[in-house]
């Protein structure tokens, strides 16, 4: 399909206009005018970008595309060899930061909670980027642990008592510890996001609160995978998720 008509979609799909970002969102860096085969991945680093040309692809969607505010904007070292890559190759990069966490349907937290059962009863934090709800039945801390393992292939850092039972649940991926008091606030009983601060242990020590670091790359696989995954159903387009595997 040409090249517009995929980001009119995307932009009325994800409606990232609605968003206060640190990154501008959509199409980043231009390449051919026509796209069918996709390539999606988390961040759009060089290995994915390696990816990409391996397969021929017309487009990177991503997570993590370029141009984060506070940035160097000087087009040197890795930031010449990415922008080299899309270039020479004539590859599109599409990128949706917050609009992607935010989706409803397709999001990060939304997808979250589809694979794990868990019900969303509303949202919190800034511009309504993190979620909370409910468990389907209630586990102890320590089992709600094995279930995220179980779905993200990595074991979860728990900060607290492993045998709370947890029934009201928050939750948002990447680096979102930041809204850990807000969880508090709402008298939840865990808080799952990717990233932990040196702070973060003591609240949760301090107020009984469960909190999980499950992996900021870890909890950010799903949005972008799905929304590359509608993209092959509504059009017929080619899609391969590639998994830049990231410890963090």
């Amino acid at each position: 399909m040409r090249r517009e008509e995929l980001v009119e979609y995307l932009e009325g799909l994800l409606q990232p206009e609605k968003f206060r970002d640190y990154c501008p969102n959509g199409l980043q860096v231009e390449g051919s005018a026509e796209i069918q085969r996709i390539v999606a991945g988390v961040s759009a680093s060089q290995a994915l970008l390696d990816a990409a040309v391996m397969r021929g692809a017309d487009a990177v969607l991503v997570h993590h595309g370029y141009f984060w505010k506070g940035e160097d904007g000087r087009v040197t070292g890795i930031r010449k060899n990415r922008l080299g890559t899309l270039l020479a190759n004539d590859i599109n990069l599409l990128a949706y930061h917050l609009p992607l966490d935010a989706h409803p349907g397709l999001g990060n937290n939304a997808q979250l909670a589809a694979r794990l059962g868990w019900l969303p009863e509303g949202r919190f934090g800034d511009q309504n980027i993190a979620w909370f709800g409910r468990l389907p039945e209630t586990l102890d801390a320590a089992s709600l642990g094995d279930n995220l393992s179980g779905l993200l292939g990595r074991q979860p850092q728990m900060i607290g008592d492993s045998s709370r039972q947890i029934r009201r649940i928050g939750w948002c991926s990447g680096g979102a510890q930041g809204y850990f008091e807000q969880a508090i606030a709402l008298g939840l009983d865990a808080y799952v996001s990717g990233e932990i601060s040196e702070q973060t242990v003591h609240l949760a020590r301090e107020s009984g609160v469960v909190y999980f670091a499950a992996g900021h790359h870890a909890t950010e696989r799903f949005g972008v995978k799905s929304l590359a995954d509608h993209l092959v159903e509504r059009f017929g387009l080619e899609s391969e998720f590639v998994d830049i595997d990231n410890p963090v």
